[in-house]
């Protein structure tokens, strides 16, 4: 990999909203006070009926591209602000989520490589009052069963979209996750920096703690898995995986009420 960063590439920034307007303005204002200069933001609303569309309008004059529209669920809304931008690196930073503060994105973009396809950063998650970092991990063995990056955290290159092509618009949760996997069987190796980047609500649907939603995300994961079988040793290790883990985790949610 070269050893030249890209203090000059373009990052393109897509925010995803729909009916959003509770933390709209936040997100805004954390993307358009970025020290760093050379960001295209991109504004993605599904036809929201809440105030979200005042919102975006209020700030016209520093958002390159924005509409609103319905959509076919977050997926779609995502390749959507892929055509849309124009940037080396993209970034989705959702309405409820937002950067830490104005020098972030110029800070990671000093670290990070030119020839890099992934670059991965930490993500503070906020739960209940209270404040988590968590940091991203490569890909090792342990991504064939869970996510091991969070997209408001991560660089992903222009080229690596036009190698894997977008999100696919059949999951409407794990999109990010089934992404990652992809990449990962291609043989794309993310760089990790210890560095916290954004700060993620728990506000979205990934994140909801009740069993009809976790066990929606758990039954994408496991479609994921069968759709991208590297060999039949890994079907064996998901056969048995997915036995054990559902019970599990439905146990456990029941214990936790």
């Amino acid at each position: 990999m070269c050893c030249k960063q890209i203090d000059s590439a373009t990052i393109s920034v897509i925010t995803v909203v729909y009916n959003g307007a509770a933390f709209l303005e936040q997100t805004i204002q954390s993307v358009i006070n970025q020290t760093y200069n050379n960001i295209e933001y991109i504004i993605i609303d599904g036809g929201s009926d809440d105030g979200s569309v005042n919102i975006i309008k209020r700030h016209d004059d520093a958002i390159n591209y924005w509409v609103s529209e319905p959509d076919r669920g977050i997926a779609h809304a995502m390749n959507k602000g892929i055509l849309a931008s124009t940037g080396d690196y993209l970034l989705f930073l959702h309405a409820d989520d937002y950067f830490l503060n104005e020098h972030v994105v110029q800070i990671a973009v000093s670290q990070i490589n030119d020839g890099c396809d992934i670059a991965a950063f930490n993500i503070i998650f906020q739960n209940a009052g209270r404040s988590i970092e968590y940091r991203s991990s490569g890909f090792d063995y342990w991504l064939n069963f869970k996510t091991s990056l969070r997209h408001q955290a991560v660089f992903c290159s222009r080229r690596l979209f036009k190698r894997l092509g977008g999100f696919d618009e059949s999951y409407k949760v794990a999109m990010d996750y089934e992404f990652w996997l992809r990449a990962y069987r291609e043989g794309t190796t993310p760089n990790i920096f210890n560095y916290a980047l954004t700060c993620m609500r728990d506000t979205g649907i990934s994140s909801r703690g009740d069993w009809p939603s976790m066990k929606q995300r758990f039954l994408e994961e496991r479609r994921i898995h069968y759709q991208h079988l590297p060999n039949f040793s890994m079907y064996v290790v998901y056969r048995i995986y997915w036995v054990l883990y559902l019970p599990y985790r439905y146990i456990k949610s029941v214990l936790s009420w």
